[in-house]
């Protein structure tokens, strides 16, 4: 962790406008920033205490509230007629029913076509559990068919902020072959490497750094952090244990779709990171199944949140982590 300051001189005919943004001129003169890097996966973030204390303001919500409405009877909604179904037929759970991706990312990529159409809809523990049990079986499905395709990855765009095309709610999954997707396989690295470097899980000390500084919860056994190098706002980890079904992530991930919610967050991603589905002869003993959530923004917004800086070189951060624990809590 290391400080800085920004600072910047405004002419008087700005002054107006800085202080009914900011409060005040002197706020903004100086500028405190902090940046944290993890050493081991390499992941930082710039963190401007002057842009955390700007309130959230979700201009989008009732915009996306009412796209949500008019889109009903989309083909989601009958997904036996309006969607294909993959080769090895259909897995239906209590609140979703699983479809063949059209325009896919990987030999196999599905989707889970949630019964709810409003993905904006209470979620509790038992839904999300029931929708990570349907893609594990819709994983399994995948794996009989082709032996290879062992490594399952489940993803969650809600709305077109995340990169959602469709606004009905859905997961996805794809299962692909010869090794783990690139960044899946870089952690697992990164964590043995930890390991026989230090002596010490990476995983656990990433948690106990986070609980020192009030930064994690744990949700039945599970490690909920909110992260110090987030990818952008309010990036939350879910850390299971090792060899634990991903099913048991169920509380903790709708512990932190409920702070989302709370803090007034519509449009958000989730990817569960898993071991291989069958052994392919690598060390995953110490990858336990997790899952990042992250904050996209308002809706409304035509500005991306991603630019060149999250591209390719640190994440810039408006929100406070200390904040979103609380609301985590």
């Amino acid at each position: 962790m290391s400080t800085t300051t920004g600072r910047l001189d405004p002419p008087s005919e700005m002054e107006a406008w800085i202080t009914k943004l900011f409060g005040s001129v002197d706020a903004v003169r100086e500028q405190r920033i902090v940046r944290v890097t993890n050493t081991v996966t390499w992941e930082g973030a710039l963190f401007n205490d002057l842009r955390a204390m700007r309130p959230m303001e979700v201009k989008g919500a009732d915009e996306a509230r009412a796209t949500i409405a008019a889109a009903a009877n989309d083909p989601f909604d009958h997904p036996l007629t309006g969607t294909p179904a993959d080769t090895f037929g259909r897995i239906e759970g209590q609140h979703g029913i699983t479809a063949s991706n059209v325009a896919k990312y990987d030999g196999y990529h599905g989707v889970l076509v949630f019964r709810e159409h409003d993905p904006l809809a209470p979620v509790d523990a038992a839904i999300v559990a029931d929708h990570l049990r349907t893609c594990l079986r819709w994983g399994e499905a995948a794996l009989e068919a082709d032996p290879a395709a062992r490594y399952l990855f489940v993803l969650w765009n809600c709305l077109w902020r995340a990169g959602g095309s469709i606004v009905h709610g859905h997961m996805q999954m794809t299962a692909t072959r010869g090794m783990h997707y690139p960044i899946v396989e870089r952690l697992r690295r990164q964590a043995l490497a930890y390991a026989e470097r230090e002596g010490r899980d990476y995983f656990d000390d990433l948690a106990l750094v986070h609980d020192a500084l009030g930064l994690a919860v744990d949700v039945d056994g599970v490690r909920v952090l909110a992260s110090l190098t987030p990818i952008k706002e309010r990036e939350t980890l879910v850390i299971g244990r090792p060899g634990a079904d991903a099913v048991t992530l169920a509380p903790a991930i709708a512990r932190v779709v409920g702070a989302f919610r709370a803090a007034g967050v519509v449009s958000y991603n989730m990817a569960v990171l898993l071991p291989p589905l069958s052994p392919d002869a690598e060390d995953w003993r110490r990858f336990p199944p997790l899952a990042r959530l992250v904050d996209r923004g308002d809706p409304a917004n035509r500005t991306s949140d991603i630019g060149a800086m999250e591209l390719y070189a640190a994440s810039v951060i408006a929100s406070d982590p200390l904040r979103f624990a609380a609301l985590l809590r």
